[in-house]
């Protein structure tokens, strides 16, 4: 396994400090003790303060990731997996682009079930 992996106890936030909380489907693969996160699993985020400058600011928070970078050489089941060096873009509810997600801490060991 790659190093740096992210998984659902990796730390990763929007850009405008908003936390990101990873909803997994992978049971089988761990890494650091957490199951490793991959691109087809659900992250949603909380707490993104971002407002649409206007005379009255539009609340437009960052609502989820879309992963456009992911890890080339590590799958999960199949399915690639996300690392440190993996990208992804926060998004509005609306769908629009607001930045790349900020990958903070992630995991080094792996190790499969």
């Amino acid at each position: 396994m790659g190093t740096d992996s992210v998984n659902l106890g990796s730390t990763l936030q929007c850009p405008h400090g908003g936390a990101v909380q990873i909803a997994g489907a992978n049971v089988r693969t761990r890494a650091d003790g957490s199951f490793i996160a991959r691109a087809t699993d659900t992250f949603t985020i909380t707490g993104c303060p971002f407002q649409i400058p206007a005379a009255t600011p539009i609340p437009s928070p960052c609502v989820t990731v879309r992963w456009l970078i992911t890890d080339t050489r590590v799958k999960v089941n199949g399915v690639l997996a996300l690392s440190r060096s993996s990208a992804g873009l926060c998004l509005s509810a609306a769908g629009v682009p607001q930045g790349p997600v900020n990958i903070a801490a992630t995991q080094a060991r792996a190790r499969s079930q």
